[in-house]
């Protein structure tokens, strides 16, 4: 009885170990460091960024002011992005797995279909009234309107989008818990690939004529 007790317990503690060694792989590594702001300045590649001097850190250094202003909307899709990441504007969230975004839409605009492969990401409407969902991995679509106030969570990995379905202009707040989430828009990626994908694997994929994958990669 006590073998098979103890047997028990290593196994349920094995089990623990995988379960949590899982979780830990899935994110972001943790700082072993206070903070790291980024020396964007640095080319030497790592799995991260570069820290800068701590003794030159100061208060202003995890100061952000990159979405005071709304992003230019003056395009096809109607719709802007504003990043506040460790690598391009925010160097303090470097090994905080953080990353933010501001997200502008014209009456109409779109953020269309992507994903993020390595964070979830939190969507918070500060203005206006949004159309957003995503799709599973059994194709089930979670759709849902978005007023001012609002917040709406997109599981890492599935494909998504945010739509502006309101009267006039409106803009949202992202969160991601990565510094560096990756952003794979679906029809770029499928049509716009370089070198690209053959036209006959997108016509089979898609069920449409080889011409109609022609036209489509065009505007890519």
């Amino acid at each position: 009885m006590a073998k098979f007790l103890f047997a028990f317990v290593v196994a349920g503690a094995l089990l623990l170990l995988l379960a949590s060694s899982s979780y830990v792989l899935a994110a972001d590594a943790d700082p072993i460091d206070d903070f790291c702001v980024a020396d964007l300045s640095s080319n030497l590649i790592i799995n991260g960024l570069v820290c800068v001097n701590p003794a030159t850190v100061t208060g202003t250094d995890f100061k952000f002011t990159g979405f005071e202003k709304a992003g230019n909307t003056s395009n096809a899709l109607g719709s802007a992005i504003s990043p506040g990441f460790a690598g391009v504007n925010y160097p303090a969230l470097n090994t905080q797995g953080l990353g933010f975004a501001r997200f502008d839409y014209a009456k109409g605009g779109l953020i269309p279909p992507h994903t993020h492969p390595r964070a979830t990401e939190v969507l918070y409407v500060a203005q206006g009234t949004l159309y957003a969902g995503f799709v599973d991995t059994n194709n089930k679509f979670y759709p849902t309107i978005l007023n001012k106030g609002d917040l709406f969570v997109f599981p890492r990995g599935l494909v998504h989008f945010h739509l502006n379905v309101g009267n006039g202009p409106a803009f949202a707040i992202a969160s991601f818990n990565s510094q560096n989430p990756g952003l794979q828009p679906i029809a770029n990626a499928l049509f716009g690939a370089q070198p690209p994908i053959e036209d006959g694997v997108l016509a089979k994929a898609f069920g449409i004529p080889i011409t109609e994958v022609e036209i489509i990669k065009k505007g890519f």
